[in-house]
């Protein structure tokens, strides 16, 4: 079982590298292209507002499909989308080559997460997001720094290649060791859309949404916030990255243990208000590398702890449509790295870049309120349906 995880693991980390190298290049292409850093900041946002909006389209238009054939489609389609990030020579098609990578992610990421849970009993689901998502977090540990290293090194092109390169090798390991999966019944794009009613599902998303806004306002533009601690060194930069992604992938995995063990309310509630401390104090924290590497270390940790909860939340309160409500949780994380974009440009306008964490603390804050009402109205729903003195867990 594990080993069929690990292998989905292969793809989620060649997603999530895509997702975050672009952050520590973004100077770079700037230059070459010739644009402002708030118009670079748009290929992070154009990929993850791709992936938001086509995740449930596809999840809808594709249902017939094996999944181990949308798996590969999936990986295929985001080497393709790299490639032409690097070739293309002007900034307009380059834009239309991170939609291109966006349609890939959309197509991989939900299917091996909502794959993920299907293969586990119910009390091992939080462990088995966890390995899948642990893909995602490594990226960020180990993908987007090397990338960063390589655009430091030789170019930003290279990096594109350089993620390419792990799509394809992802979806050869896919390929050769993951079984076939059989689809799963066919849902419209409606009823895909229809747990959005439920405003349990629908305060959780607004959660994650809240919260990954305020995460990667700063993300986005984490070489100009920390420009003072790494001197403008691409190097430097790299290296807090791979601090940031250790945090990232020890919150990831820590949360998805307490996940089956400890209420999820819990977990979302202390990884959000530690951020939310974390984010308040980096005006002075980013000034210095030592107090730069704390920051970013907690930074991580908090962000990605939060990830595996609000999925156990969403699959707890809707076990039948837990494919769906994992794809749109996945699409809700991506519109806020799709909003982030924005959200620092318009950041850096008001208060600067060095206060920018100041800008996305108030997302945070957004987001701590938006859970606390779902966790309320979870709690109404079991309080309607459980007996007397029964446990609440969500």
């Amino acid at each position: 079982m594990y080993r069929r995880l690990l292998i989905l693991t292969l793809g989620t980390f060649s997603v999530g590298t895509d997702s975050f190298v672009i952050a520590g290049i973004l100077p770079d292409i700037a230059h070459t292209l010739g644009v402002t850093i708030s118009a670079a900041g748009m290929l992070i946002t154009v990929f993850a507002f791709s992936y938001a909006v086509l995740s449930p389209v596809v999840a809808a238009t594709t249902a017939h499909w094996p999944r181990k054939r949308l798996l590969l489609g999936g990986l295929l389609l985001l080497a393709f989308g790299n490639a032409l990030t690097a070739l293309l020579p002007s900034y307009g098609p380059v834009l239309a080559s991170r939609a291109v990578a966006g349609l890939g992610a959309a197509m991989f990421t939900p299917t091996a997460s909502a794959t993920a849970a299907s293969l586990v009993p119910p009390e091992k689901r939080g462990r088995a997001l966890a390995v899948v998502m642990a893909g995602l977090s490594g990226a960020t540990a180990l993908g987007a720094p090397l990338g960063t290293v390589i655009g430091s090194e030789a170019t930003w092109q290279a990096t594109l290649w350089f993620v390419a390169a792990l799509a394809v090798l992802g979806a050869l390991g896919i390929g050769v060791l993951l079984p076939a999966v059989p689809p799963v019944p066919a849902i419209g794009l409606r009823k895909r859309l229809a747990p959005l009613k439920d405003a349990r599902i629908g305060f959780t998303l607004l959660t994650t949404v809240l919260v990954f806004t305020g995460l990667y306002t700063n993300y986005s533009y984490v070489a100009e916030s920390y420009d003072r601690a790494t001197g403008g060194s691409g190097t430097v930069l790299a290296g807090l990255l791979f601090v940031w992604g250790l945090g990232a992938t020890a919150g990831n995995l820590g949360a998805g243990r307490l996940t089956d063990k400890v209420s999820p309310r819990w977990i979302i509630a202390t990884a959000v208000t530690v951020a939310g401390i974390d984010f308040a104090l980096m005006p002075l924290t980013n000034r210095h590398l030592p107090a730069a590497v704390v920051a970013v270390f907690v930074w991580g940790v908090c962000g990605w702890a939060s990830l595996v909860p609000l999925q156990h939340r969403l699959i707890t309160v809707h076990p039948a449509h837990a494919t769906v409500t994992i794809g749109l949780n996945a699409a809700a994380t991506y519109l806020a790295v799709s909003v982030s974009g924005l959200t620092g440009a318009a950041g850096i306008a008001l208060v600067g870049a060095h206060r920018l964490s100041l800008f996305g603390l108030g997302f945070l804050v957004l987001g701590l309120l938006s859970s606390a009402v779902a966790t309320r109205l979870i709690e109404r729903g079991e309080e309607r349906t459980a007996p007397p003195g029964a446990a609440l867990s969500t």
